[in-house]
């Protein structure tokens, strides 16, 4: 690309897949293995060979399984426990859950279910007098706020200003780094088709009773036709904050906090391009779940808002009335859905508009979600972070006889460029991203797999369905600040290590 067609459209990346500690697939864990059966054979061979070999079998049908791994990476351990949680989960009855008055959990409601059946929710206010929600999730002492904003778009936009968005974007996700107790953010873009309802609120009560009847017509038709080639689109982007180094604070501290820093982060959201920006209520949250788990009842949602300024619905009644989970679905209510997960983002560089394929709304699709999840590091693990990669990969380009492969040459100019940017100030995130796509009946699953497999082809993005934990992946991609790192049984760090 010429110097002059780069200016007019700038592109975007150096992102990195952060390098897995150890000996080629192993791992860590499987690097320690190794030497360490390495130092066993010689001891034991000082003693027998029929030993030594047993010992050697022992440790290939050991560390094998460490070394055969997927393209998202996962090693053959962790397939197996994946199916072993799924089939005990099975087991337990645990894939299906029923709500309500006639099921057997107390108080005969509605609470949503899976991760988000220890959530509490509260409300307060912020500088402006604008209410808003608070999740508290109990089982891990987080809150979580949610964002609604309504972002310009990229149509008829000049590039200069397309260039600002991003790199205001950009800051504001750097700034996370340096929020006090923030653990995790996402960004959660739902499309729909227009069920017609806004329109109709808004038009037919202001047609006069004296307009010629011709008027009338042409009025009535437009509130008839235009819903079904139009659709609707709602950003969220939810803020998930714990403890500072692990102080046990009262909600109403909490509260009074993250009041004060939402100006702050609105401010920032708009400069980045994302229009009109406020808080979400409880009663604004409760109905964003409860249409995603019954987007039959959007309708009836849009028309309670219109009419009586409010729903009036609590947390507890935004849940199914019942769901099951199967291995690659997942049956709720009036809907069936299916969610995938990222497993490589897109190589090289990109353009503004990567995404917008995906973000836009999918015929013959009742909902869909896709959902951005960021997890900001903090300057000093920044640091050190991208120091090691900068090391390993001079390592590797410099390891190699004659002359340094492209990809290595490749990636020691991504080093160095993360590396510069980090010490000038730039932020470092991990990112994810997870699609839900909802339909009405399993038979039509199909059809809407091979539309998001045509758009993440365009996206140049790989997926893969999250399959035998669709129930857990569907509520990471609601607005509800659930971050899947915070939820695994197996550490972090352990999991790195793997």
């Amino acid at each position: 690309m010429s110097t002059e067609a780069a200016a007019v459209h700038p592109t975007y990346g150096n992102w990195r897949r952060p390098r897995r500690p150890g000996l080629g697939p192993f791992g860590l864990i499987g690097t320690i293995g190794v030497f360490g059966g390495i130092v066993i054979d010689l001891i034991l061979s000082l003693i027998s060979l029929q030993i030594t070999l047993v010992a050697l079998v022992i440790q290939a049908l050991l560390l094998l399984p460490l070394s055969a791994r997927t393209p998202d990476g996962r090693n053959v351990y962790q397939l197996i426990a994946l199916r072993i949680s799924w089939l005990h989960r099975k087991a337990k009855g645990s894939t299906t859950y029923v709500s309500g008055p006639l099921s057997s959990r107390p108080g005969g409601r509605f609470p949503p279910p899976g991760l988000l059946s220890r959530v509490k929710v509260s409300e307060g206010r912020d500088a402006y007098d604008q209410p808003f929600g608070v999740l508290h999730h109990r089982s891990r002492n987080l809150y979580t706020i949610v964002l609604g904003c309504e972002p310009d778009g990229g149509s008829l936009v000049d590039p200069d200003q397309v260039d600002t968005w991003v790199a205001s974007w950009g800051h504001w996700l750097a700034r996370l780094s340096a929020e006090p107790g923030l653990r995790g953010a996402s960004v959660v873009i739902e499309t729909a088709p227009d069920t017609g309802n806004r329109l109709a609120n808004e038009l037919l009560p202001r047609i006069h009773p004296d307009a010629p009847p011709a008027a009338r017509a042409v009025m009535e038709e437009v509130v008839e036709r235009y819903p079904m080639a139009s659709s609707e689109m709602h950003t969220y982007i939810t803020l998930t904050y714990g403890s500072p180094q692990g102080q046990k604070r009262k909600g109403d501290e909490i509260i009074t906090e993250l009041a004060i820093r939402i100006p702050g982060l609105l401010a920032g959201l708009v400069a980045a391009g994302a229009g009109s920006a406020a808080p979400l209520s409880a009663e604004r949250i409760a109905e964003v779940v409860r249409v995603a788990y019954d987007p039959a009842v959007a309708g009836d949602i849009l028309d309670a808002r219109a009419q009586r300024g409010g729903t009036g619905l609590d947390w507890d009644d935004a849940g199914p009335a019942a769901t099951v989970e199967k291995a690659n679905s997942y049956q709720h209510d009036s809907g069936v859905s299916r969610t995938w997960m990222l497993t490589l983002a897109p190589r090289g560089t990109v353009r503004a508009n990567v995404l917008r394929g995906l973000l836009e709304a999918t015929p013959g699709t009742r909902r869909k979600r896709v959902a951005l999840l960021y997890r900001p590091i903090d300057p000093a693990t920044s640091a050190r972070i991208v120091e090691a990669d900068r090391r390993a990969a001079q390592f590797m380009a410099t390891s190699r006889r004659g002359m340094v492969q492209a990809r290595a040459a490749n990636e020691v100019r991504a080093a160095e460029q993360t590396a510069v940017e980090e010490a000038t100030g730039a932020g470092l995130v991990e990112f994810s991203l997870m699609v839900t796509v909802t339909v009405d009946t399993d038979s039509e699953l199909d059809d809407a797999n091979t539309s998001v497999r045509n758009q993440l082809a365009g996206a140049r993005l790989s997926m893969r369905p999250a399959d035998r934990m669709q129930a857990a992946a569907f509520s990471c991609t609601l607005p509800a600040g659930i971050l899947p790192w915070e939820y695994t049984l197996v550490p972090r760090e352990v999991r790195e290590a793997l």
